[in-house]
């Protein structure tokens, strides 16, 4: 009997048949001697639509709320149905004995899986297969280490429990909203949060008051020096007449050095990428999406498959990873990375807890690089890109700390205290990695730091030694209010949500920081991608804003759904059921009973909605009024009426830079012919633009062009249920 391999995507599906010796073609499966391989395509199953369970529901209606199904129903998802088909086909083979899962390692690859055999009837043996990279060593170890399937059996439980709570809370909430304001809205456990975290972060912002403060510095003996208040050490004064007589105080003195304080420290390196904190650097470094930055680390794992499993929220190694280092090392061991990689390979690997970590890993370690050779010249410059970010973040934790000395100043001058702060780089250490130069987190900084000592270079001086007073001088500033959020900094909000929890309940606060905040590492780029096309959010410059749909919707949905906690309390439910404590179907009856107090509560609701960007343009469909909506990249004008679903594009932001101030130019879709626009009042013909820059050498063809266009205008849709129902709202 032979044994049928269900992959999740086609590409790993081809890898497994490959290194199995499966070269017989099917109709959507490979075959060979022991085994056949097939492959989903993501989901091809998933929860039915409300109309499936009763054709009530065909009319979005707010007396049929709420909906709530005795038993999930499971349908084949449309676009996909004829790969299912031979999935099952090949499951219901006379000589299939049994299954293997070889879907993706974790909850949602699970439920693919155990989703397509459910819908197909399939009661055969299961095992499973768990890896974390899909290079041919990988593979095969992988299949020399099968699991018993029913081992996931829980996991299986969570995922579909997790599942069917997003249906019910998600599709009641949504239809509730949208038929008691005849407005298209939406709601859910994690974008609404997200929402509530960015209108906490405006009103903040909303709130601040501006104050002005001063600071005095002086120069002697070629060091900048700082004044600190005797009595709270702070470099700041907010008295402009203290300043000023300070200033004048120091002038022509001199200054007594009465500490002088040499500490030798000891920096680690940064820690491995996990992929939220990977989409967060290549989002202030590259300006990449967190999604684009998804699609290049799937290239890069499936295709090239130089580094592992992307979709990962550990930053730590398990000890069986340790002794692969060394052929890891090989495999990178090209370009820039030889000479980095050579000194390591002669040496013992130190595997401390810094970034070795069994416990600290729960499906998937960190990302780094594989066993497989690389080829940098088959790769985009996008791939090589972060390719590069995830190898030298590598190769730093194999090399030991930074060391410097820092030196801190401290002295009397006219009664004062003035202070200095400089540091001696004795031994690069991992900054090696990063070609000597300083590596910058980008972690966010509210607090305003610009009164602290600069870092500088320092002269050999002594304690007890005086020093003359060359100029000293006032200088003024404002208080900072917070920053906004960029799409680097919204992940990080994301993922740690707990400065935006109102309650102090500490298991809630730690279950968000163990299962990682709101959404996952592999969803919270859809779920900001969907906000962004949904018009809950648009971007000015890097910066997100919330627009007037999202502030009225926050007002109109129920308080629970604007927590954090809520998905705190779910996780750490699922997360019981994981580990068998909960049994499924207790934590669904009360999310069936939170589903009916939530559609009560807005049935009850006394808000109101409104339009706030209707415009005097007529739909040519339907003849309702347009909206003008600002999209991630675009402006465009759509129907109100989601029913009649028209859109029209305005303007395209594009990566074309305007000749004048080298900002980037909007291509205008509308007239007789496309245009390009600048903010500054530059404008091109796209004919001329053309024209220019083919004269110019950069080899900029129309083609390209219009494909880079297709490009922004095909963005990928979000694949579920939810969305394709939210697609054919009919309000009645």
């Amino acid at each position: 009997m032979k044994s049928l391999i269900l992959a999740e995507k086609p590409s790993v599906a081809r890898d497994i048949a490959r290194v199995l010796g499966c070269s017989g073609k099917l109709n959507g499966a490979l075959e060979g001697k022991n085994y056949v391989v097939t492959w989903a395509l993501g989901h091809l199953v998933t929860l039915a639509d409300p109309e499936i369970y009763d054709k009530k529901y065909e009319k979005w209606e707010m007396s049929t709320l709420p909906m709530i199904p005795k038993e999930p129903k499971l349908v084949v998802i449309p676009q996909t149905r004829k790969q299912f088909q031979a999935v099952r086909d090949q499951l219901f083979r006379q000589d299939i004995g049994s299954v293997i899962i070889a879907t993706d390692a974790g909850r949602e690859g699970e439920l693919v899986a155990r989703w397509i055999l459910d819908k197909a009837g399939c009661s055969k043996p299961i095992r499973r297969l768990w890896i974390s990279s899909v290079t041919d060593k990988a593979i095969r170890e992988g299949f020399e280490k099968l699991k018993n399937g029913h081992d996931y059996d829980n996991l299986y439980r969570a995922a579909s429990a997790r599942a069917q709570a997003d249906w019910l809370v998600g599709m009641n909430g949504t239809r509730a909203l949208t038929c008691k304001y005849n407005a298209q809205l939406s709601c859910g456990r994690v974008q609404t949060p997200t929402l509530a975290i960015i209108r906490k972060r405006e009103e903040e912002i909303r709130r601040f008051t501006p104050v002005e403060y001063y600071t005095v510095s002086m120069e002697a003996g070629g060091i900048r020096f700082s004044w600190k208040d005797k009595k709270t050490s702070s470099a700041r004064t907010y008295d402009k007449t203290t300043a000023d007589q300070i200033c004048s105080k120091v002038k022509g003195s001199s200054i007594d050095l009465s500490t002088v304080v040499k500490k030798k420290k000891l920096v680690p390196a940064p820690g491995l990428y996990d992929l939220t904190t990977l989409q967060r650097e290549a989002s202030s470094k590259y300006g990449y999406s967190p999604k684009e930055t998804l699609n290049i680390m799937q290239r890069l794992y499936e295709n090239h498959k130089v580094l592992t499993y992307p979709r990962t929220d550990s930053r730590y190694l398990t000890q069986d990873v340790v002794p692969t280092i060394k052929e890891r090392l090989a495999a990178i061991s090209v370009g820039p990375y030889r000479n980095l990689a050579g000194p390591l390979m002669r040496k013992p690997i130190k595997a401390d807890k810094s970034f070795v970590n069994d416990a600290k890993v729960s499906d998937h370690h960190a990302i780094i690089p594989t066993e497989q050779y690389v080829q940098l010249d088959h790769m985009t410059n996008e791939e090589r890109r972060i390719y590069d970010m995830v190898v030298r973040r590598f190769l730093a934790v194999l090399y030991p700390p930074c060391e410097y000395e820092e030196v801190r100043l401290e002295g009397r001058c006219a009664q004062e205290i003035f202070t200095a702060r400089g540091q001696i780089l004795t031994s690069p250490g991992w900054r090696a990695a990063y070609d000597g130069g300083i590596y910058e987190d980008d972690e966010e900084e509210d607090e305003d730091n610009s009164a602290e000592d600069p870092v500088q270079l320092l002269p050999q001086v002594r304690q007890g030694q005086r020093l003359p007073v060359k100029n000293a001088a006032v200088h003024s500033a404002k208080t900072k209010p917070p920053k906004r959020f960029t799409e680097a900094t919204l992940l990080a909000a994301m993922e740690n949500p707990v400065r935006y929890m109102e309650s102090k309940d500490a298991r809630a606060a730690r279950t968000l920081g163990e299962t990682g905040g709101l959404g996952t590492v592999a969803t919270r780029a859809d779920i900001i991608d969907k906000l962004f096309s949904s018009f809950m959010m648009e971007k000015k410059g890097n910066e997100i804003y919330l627009t007037a749909k999202a502030r009225q919707l926050l007002e109109l949905v129920p308080e629970d759904l604007r927590k954090p906690e809520l998905t705190a309390s779910w996780e750490m439910r699922l997360m019981d059921i994981t580990t068998g404590k909960v049994r499924q179907q207790a934590f669904l009856t009360d999310i069936e009973d939170y589903t009916r107090r939530i559609v009560d509560e807005i049935r009850a609701g006394q808000g109101t909605y409104r339009h706030e960007n209707m415009t005097s343009k007529i739909c040519p469909n339907c003849g309702k009024h347009l909206l003008a909506v600002n999209g991630k990249n675009s402006r465009m004008l759509v129907c109100q009426d989601r029913e009649c679903g028209y859109r029209e594009t305005l303007a395209r932001t594009t990566n074309a830079r305007c000749p004048k101030c080298h900002k980037r130019m909007e291509l205008l879709t509308g007239g007789k012919e496309e245009t390009f626009v600048c903010a500054c009042g530059y404008k091109e013909r796209l004919s001329a633009f053309q024209a220019r820059r083919e004269k110019e050498g950069a080899g900029v063809k129309k083609a390209d062009v219009q494909k880079y266009l297709r490009q922004q205008k095909n963005e990928e849709p979000l694949n579920n249920a939810f969305a394709q129902a939210l697609s054919g709202i009919k309000i009645k």
